[in-house]
């Protein structure tokens, strides 16, 4: 990606958030004619409070994948970072300590994920696949299939509390998506992500370091992924090692949904962050309307498949991008 190119595609993605933020409006209209209750503001902090968890795991999520890759282990990195942290409060470690260790067993997670990838050479869809399997087995083994109970009470009030009338995981999310905006945005690693994504060998002759910027997105992912499980951790007052099934499926809708390539070299924060809303307005008004959970599944999967058909077609109509 030059330069030059960069405005167009910033004016491009752009264009595709506001797309995605009629759509988000249209279901809005949709749901309030249907149920008078969906547009209230209980039920609209409700949204976004169920939305914050994916969102979380989504912002790393669209990092990853602007720069090329694909990370499925997102879930059972979530589900490990969870069975650890939660066994370091109760065992009486410091919340801020239990936390921060918890973090950095998400960025390790990410940081196994890249070097394979980065240097080993190999696929991001198998290595991450493979790191699906072996997280959640990590998880599994450490607590016995068991959960963890006794998170403290001090950071489950945080974690459930408001400020404002706004939920805390809510800000926390806003915060988060701040600072992705300004790092994929306003630094040469974003420039770098955007660049290794558009097209990986030209990155590389310009100087890019490519490696580390793939190791630094999927460290990101993995560190993204520890947040909401520690966001989570505290709203149930467990961990379970089954936490974060099917996580990655929903960060990817998200993340396609607002705009985001799975070629790579595309992507926006504010996209994936109404990918989010749009995902948990859709499943909020449904359950609203008393549908069954697996058909709230099944339009999940629908709007994955119809969001990269339209990927697919305004790429045909920018050149093949």
């Amino acid at each position: 990606m030059t330069i030059t190119e960069r405005p167009a595609l910033l004016s491009r993605i752009r264009f595709r958030d506001a797309g995605t933020l009629l759509g988000l409006i249209l279901i809005g209209v949709v749901f309030s004619v249907l149920s008078p209750v969906f547009l209230t503001g209980p039920n609209l902090m409700n949204i976004l409070q169920q939305s914050a968890i994916n969102a979380c795991i989504a912002l790393g999520m669209t990092l990853v994948i602007i720069s090329g890759g694909i990370d499925l282990s997102v879930g059972p990195v979530a589900a490990l970072s969870a069975v650890l942290g939660a066994a370091m409060m109760v065992a009486g470690l410091p919340v801020p300590v239990a936390i921060v260790a918890a973090l950095g067993i998400g960025a390790a997670c990410g940081l196994f994920n890249g070097v394979l990838i980065a240097w080993g050479g190999l696929q991001p869809f198998i290595v991450t696949l493979g790191g699906l399997s072996l997280f959640r087995a990590f998880a599994l083994i450490y607590t016995g299939g068991t959960p963890i109970f006794g998170i403290p009470a001090g950071f489950r009030e945080f974690t459930n509390g408001t400020v404002m009338a706004v939920p805390n995981p809510v800000l926390i999310v806003i915060a988060l998506a701040a600072l992705a905006w300004v790092v994929l945005n306003r630094t040469p690693l974003g420039e770098y992500m955007m660049a290794v994504g558009g097209n990986e060998e030209a990155a590389r002759i310009s100087g890019v370091p490519v490696k580390l910027t793939k190791l630094a997105a999927y460290m990101i992912s993995g560190l993204m992924a520890s947040v909401a499980a520690m966001i989570l951790i505290g709203r149930l007052g467990a961990a379970e090692p089954t936490l974060g099934t099917l996580w990655e499926l929903d960060a990817i809708a998200a993340a396609a949904i607002g705009g985001a390539s799975l070629m790579g070299g595309r992507g926006s924060i504010m996209g994936t962050l109404i990918g989010c809303i749009i995902l948990g307005a859709l499943r909020n008004g449904l359950t609203l309307m008393n549908v069954q959970a697996f058909y709230q599944l099944l339009a999940t999967g629908i709007i994955i498949i119809v969001a990269m058909l339209i990927d697919r077609a305004t790429s045909g109509k920018q050149g093949g991008r």
